[in-house]
């Protein structure tokens, strides 16, 4: 899969994405560029990472989902990931991959209310 642009839309100050399916390591090095730059430019203090359409995982995205993560959060922000499918949970396991700090919610909704909740909390953006 290559040449797949990546919506970063900005909802509020909460920036969304949506990892396409069968994403290529072209693919997730350019969501977190995008997402770094939009971080910047919109002034966001959060990423939901939609990875519903993603059906399988390997290290190098699991990788570079944590380390977006780890950025997003020295720019002042929280990440949420959102929609693991079962299979792709069951395979991170066995494999040993761990999301560091990374939260996770069922669904979109779930994640923007965890991000208001974070908002409202004393001593966060």
């Amino acid at each position: 899969m290559t040449d797949v642009q990546i919506a970063v839309m900005k909802v509020r100050d909460i920036l969304l994405v949506t990892m396409p399916a069968d994403p290529d390591d072209l693919t997730v090095t350019s969501l977190q560029d995008q997402v770094l730059q939009s971080m910047g430019k919109f002034n966001a203090r959060g990423l939901v990472l939609d990875i519903s359409a993603v059906e399988s995982l390997d290290s190098f995205f699991a990788r570079t989902v944590v380390e977006t993560a780890r950025m997003v959060g020295l720019m002042g922000g929280r990440t949420v990931l959102t929609g693991m499918h079962p299979s792709v949970a069951i395979t991170a396991t066995q494999l040993g991959f761990t999301l560091g700090n990374v939260i996770t919610a069922l669904d979109v909704d779930r994640a923007l209310d965890i991000l208001a909740d974070t908002k409202r909390m004393p001593g966060k953006k």
